[in-house]
């Protein structure tokens, strides 16, 4: 009988080495703890998610000129935006299934080339309508990147760390709609609003140049793949409304739904209250914007480690209350009041976001390995349609209210998220199955 040992199976990073792990603690060990694979694919993500957000800001931003452009009222620029996340819901339940199926790279790369190929499209309407239709085909990979991004990185991160890395991921969605704010500064300035809201349009093509890169250089984490090689039933609807899988499904729904309800009512509508009822120029609007996507961008990366200390649960009801009062307060700031305004915008920004910096470690605990993708993309985009009924409803309120009397329908999205939680359990610390 031979005594030679068995081959042994290749070496993955899928957990760091000794070396790496006994470095994983201050500010940046969460990054650490990813070893080099994790860190390529939090990369991948941050960047698509970045750039995703920067493709979504450039319609909001530009809503004003596009109104005066094609004559429309506030109900049909609140439909733009509806449009766009119920699109996303198909988009981000199919991009859920790609990436079980497929792998989470691959559905990744996918999501990104549909949303930069549809936001350039939208930059050459001619009507009303095919502004429409392309944001609608816009929506389909907007919904996708952030799941399977975001399971992407979640399979690479630890237990300890994977609240504080996920909301890192979250924080590149402040990023993107800085850069966003930033072009539409630079692009209203020098070009008149009836071209420059093509060019903003225009320049959705820079998620082009992420793909390939990512095509070479990010691979899925070595557990995902050895499940989606094993399990015949990966990718599959059914299996989320199944057992015990059913109430989670539920529940994550509503509290995707509350959660993005309010959030989208404000990421819709503070520019044109910004611009329309508090008559500020492109410039100062720019200004304001700033002091809000600050506080966003600190709001995720706080979150995110608030997530790992107070659990999941009770994170997202800190931040569904906190996010309600200063819609509240910021929608009745009394006219004139222009410095209290720029103030209040740093806590808006902060508490709109800190609430999502959990969700993506979240989600991806509430669900096995085989059908992480599905469960993920389901929940979090269904989340996103039925929310978008919530600026449509802000733009129809708008013409009798005020956009600033409107905006606070948005706090009874955070109410929903709250009791959301009731039919959920906490996750906090759980190894993905």
């Amino acid at each position: 009988m031979s005594t030679t040992p068995p081959p042994q199976a290749p070496s993955t990073d899928t957990h760091p080495p000794a070396t790496e792990q006994a470095s994983a603690e201050g500010a940046l060990g969460w990054l650490r703890a990813l070893g080099p694979r994790g860190r390529r694919a939090f990369a991948g993500a941050f960047g698509g998610y970045a750039l995703d957000s920067y493709d979504y800001f450039t319609l909001p931003l530009s809503m004003v000129a596009l109104a005066a452009y094609f004559g429309l009222d506030s109900g049909q620029t609140g439909l733009f935006t509806t449009v766009t996340l119920v699109a996303s819901a198909v988009g981000g339940a199919l991009a859920g299934v790609l990436a079980d199926r497929i792998g989470r790279v691959k559905a990744l790369m996918i999501t990104v080339i549909t949303y930069a190929v549809f936001t350039v499209a939208c930059g050459f309407a001619t009507t009303y309508e095919t502004l429409l239709l392309f944001r609608a085909l816009q929506g389909l990979g907007f919904g996708g990147e952030w799941a399977v991004g975001a399971i992407l990185v979640a399979e690479y991160a630890s237990a300890k760390h994977r609240g504080r890395t996920l909301g890192a991921i979250q924080s590149s969605w402040a990023v993107g709609w800085g850069l966003a704010a930033i072009m539409y500064t630079l692009v209203f300035s020098f070009f008149g609003d009836d071209v420059a809201w093509r060019v903003m349009f225009w320049t959705g093509a820079l998620p082009a140049l992420l793909v390939v890169w990512m095509r070479r250089r990010v691979q899925d984490a070595p557990t995902a793949v050895a499940a989606r090689e094993r399990n015949a039933g990966k990718g599959s609807f059914a299996a989320i409304f199944r057992g015990r899988l059913l109430r989670t499904t539920i529940f994550a729904g509503l509290l995707s739904t509350g959660a993005q309800g309010g959030y989208y009512t404000l990421a819709t509508w503070v520019p044109t209250y910004l611009k329309s009822e508090r008559g500020l120029s492109v410039v100062n609007t720019g200004g304001y914007l700033t002091f809000l996507i600050s506080g966003a961008f600190l709001g995720y990366l706080t979150g995110g480690h608030l997530t790992d200390r107070l659990g999941r649960r009770r994170n997202i009801w800190l931040f569904a209350l906190l996010s309600a009062v200063c819609i509240l307060a910021y929608a009745n700031i009394p006219s004139g009041a222009d410095t209290l305004l720029l103030i209040l915008g740093f806590p808006l920004g902060f508490c709109m976001s800190a609430i999502f910096s959990g969700f993506g470690s979240y989600l991806s605990e509430l669900y096995p390995t085989a059908v992480r993708g599905t469960g993920q993309g389901f929940t979090y985009n269904t989340g996103r349609a039925v929310g978008a009924v919530f600026p449509t409803t802000v733009g129809f309120l708008a013409d009798s209210w005020g956009v600033g009397g409107a905006l606070v329908f948005g706090a009874i999205g955070y109410g929903i998220a709250a009791l959301a939680l009731l039919g959920l359990p906490e996750t906090r610390g759980r190894e993905l199955e």
